[in-house]
Order: C-alpha cells, then sequence, then structure tokens
C-alpha cells in the first residue's frame, strides 16, 4: 500500500462497527441479546478451525464497503468482534471468563461479565494485527477503537481490587500499552469508547475521567473518546442530552464523538468542548432507512454555530453492526454525499 492520503475537510468515519454479514455471524441472536461482556463464541457461524480466515475475508468486504461509499477515515467495521468491549477485554489476565461474575447493564439488567481475580495485565498486545490487516488493505487513513477503562470496569465483577477506582486504573494501564502500540502499528486515530461515562456520571466524574487521562498518559497520536446512549437496536429511549460531556473538556483527548442524530441533540453541548475536534453522529441507526445527502448535511449545518468546520468529522451515530448492509452502504453513501455538499458550499463562501 502507498501512504496514507490526507483527511479533507469534513472527514467522514464510522465510529466503529460496521454491519457483520449474515453468513459469518448469526445476526438475529446478536440483535436479541445484550452486548456479550464474555466470550459469546455461540454466535459465529463459521468452525472454529475457519474462524479467523472468515474475519479476515469479511473485513476487507467491509474495508471495500467503506471505500465505495467514500468514507475518508476507515475502521476494519469491528468485523471479528462479538461486541465493541469483550474482544480486548477477555484478552488481559487477571479476569476469569469462565466463572463469569455479574453487573448491571446501563439498561439495569445482570449480565454475566468478566470476574476480576487478580491483577489486571495485558500479556499482549490484543488488536496489532487487526490494524496491521487494516492498513496493508487500505491506502486511506485509519481509525480503530479500544474500549475504555472506566467502561471495562463497569463491565466487570470485581473481586480482587479494594474498590472500584483501583480496578479501573488497573484497566487503564493495559488500555495505555495497548493505544501505544496501535500508534507504532500504524494506526492514525485510536478512539477510546467510553459509553459507562454517560451511563453513570458520578461514577465517572469520580474516578473514570482519571482513568481515561491515565489510559492516554504518553500517548503520542490523535486520540479520541466515544460517549453514547446506547445501541439504537436495544436502548430506545434517548435522554434529551448528555449527563456527562464538559468533563472532557480538559481531557488530554483530541476528539469527541458524540451521537445527535436519534436524539435530536441539542447541540448547545458543543460550546463545552471548545478546542476539540467533534465526531458528530448525524445519521439514525434506529430505523434502516436511509437518510438523504440534504437531510445529513442539514444535521452537520447545526454545528457551524458552535464549531468550525475543520473541527467536525462526519459520522453515524453508534451501533451500525445492528443494521442491515444494504442500509448501512446507503447510510455511509448519505454521509459522504453530504460532506461532498457541505465542502462545495464552504469553498464558494470563501
Amino acid at each position: 500500500m502507498t501512504s496514507p492520503q490526507k483527511l479533507p475537510l469534513l472527514p467522514t468515519s464510522l465510529v466503529g462497527s460496521y454491519a457483520q454479514p449474515e453468513w459469518l455471524i448469526d445476526r438475529a441472536k446478536l440483535a436479541g441479546r445484550f452486548p456479550p461482556r464474555v466470550r459469546a463464541k455461540e454466535l459465529w457461524r463459521v468452525e472454529p478451525a475457519l474462524l479467523a480466515q472468515a474475519q479476515d475475508d469479511a473485513t476487507q468486504l467491509a474495508i471495500r464497503a467503506q471505500e465505495r461509499a467514500g468514507i475518508d477515515l476507515l475502521t476494519d467495521g469491528e468485523i471479528r468482534r462479538e461486541s465493541y468491549s469483550n474482544h480486548f477485554a477477555t484478552a488481559l489476565e487477571g479476569v476469569d471468563i469462565d466463572n463469569p461474575g455479574t453487573a448491571l447493564d446501563r439498561s439495569g439488567h445482570p449480565n454475566p461479565v468478566p470476574r476480576i481475580v487478580g491483577p489486571i495485565h495485558r500479556p499482549a498486545p490484543v488488536q496489532v494485527r487487526d490494524l496491521q490487516f487494516l492498513r496493508a488493505n487500505t491506502d486511506r487513513p485509519i481509525k480503530i477503537t479500544v474500549p475504555g477503562p472506566f467502561t471495562m470496569s463497569q463491565q466487570a465483577q470485581n473481586d480482587h481490587y479494594p474498590d472500584a477506582e483501583s480496578a479501573a486504573m488497573g484497566y487503564a494501564a493495559a488500555v495505555n500499552a495497548e493505544v501505544k502500540d496501535l500508534f507504532a502499528a500504524g494506526a492514525d486515530v485510536v478512539q477510546i469508547d467510553e459509553p459507562y461515562m454517560q451511563a453513570r456520571p458520578d461514577a465517572a466524574r469520580a474516578y473514570g475521567l482519571a482513568a481515561l487521562n491515565a489510559a492516554l498518559d504518553g500517548v503520542m497520536g490523535t486520540t479520541a473518546v466515544h460517549i453514547c446512549f446506547g445501541y439504537a437496536a436495544i436502548i430506545h429511549e434517548r435522554p434529551e442530552g448528555y449527563s456527562f460531556l464538559p468533563e472532557l473538556a480538559g481531557s488530554p483527548v483530541q476528539q469527541v464523538s458524540i451521537e445527535t442524530a436519534q436524539s435530536g441533540l441539542d447541540l448547545g453541548v458543543l460550546a463545552d468542548l471548545t478546542g476539540k475536534t467533534v465526531v458528530l453522529g448525524v445519521v439514525d441507526l434506529s430505523t434502516p432507512e436511509v437518510e438523504t445527502a440534504e437531510t445529513v448535511a442539514d444535521r452537520v449545518r447545526r454545528a457551524f454555530a458552535y464549531l468550525p468546520p475543520e473541527k467536525v468529522v462526519i459520522a453515524p451515530d453508534c451501533g451500525m453492526k445492528y443494521l442491515p448492509r444494504e442500509a448501512a452502504e446507503g447510510k455511509m453513501r448519505a454521509m459522504a454525499g453530504a460532506a461532498a455538499l457541505l465542502r462545495a458550499e464552504l469553498s464558494e463562501g470563501r
């Protein structure tokens, strides 16, 4: 591959996930349950000996789909993952996934989770090979996502550390090592997913932000943090605003990824993030209906009252993995079309 291209004004990107093929994973089972925190090998349709090869093939399909649609900053679609977090969380030492514990999901339901039984430790890079595969298969800029330390600490039963904050800091050290390795392997952007900062803002203020900062300590490269309301396919009720967002203004992270499409979020919250680039969710994933490019462009224009275009990345809300592939492709094309419309408008106005 040649060296990556530079990103244009108003670059487009997925949050992380893309629709996994039906031949790879049982999509009905995936959508009919809460995102797994321990392993969920029963979701895969391909026998274990061939699974890695099948995941590679499906990842190439996701890469090509993004390129065809005109997406500027590519992810691997998180094709190899059963959920955004368990791929990484279950690869760590210090957790027992064969005898799981229980923790409440953000919806209040109990869920099997890794049980912390010793010091959290990352024995080897978890996603570097995934990143290298992505880098080898596109010449566009690339992003990869890692679950955040606060969120992983909320998705575990702590039977080892003296308190939840100590557990979060244990996860932070593992994330910090992973992020540094991902940049060394060629990532252009590394995104840390911290949805539980929105779900549990008091604990996020008490120690979650410190854990995120520890995960970013000494990191050189463009980093993002993603905060969301939960998957549209599972969490149907949307709050009117974020319960945890201004607190990120002082974080060393350069980009903040938020959802605005399904919630119709009041974008006045963007005034709290001056200096950050905002990855703006402007595609509604609660419906497979594909928005027009103009509809998406209108949602982006709302942000310009608070942020210059140079500080906006166009993205969907999160959870694209739950959409039919045809809808996912259509929505990506709508994002790219919106970016083209807006770039033309802005160049005319200058």
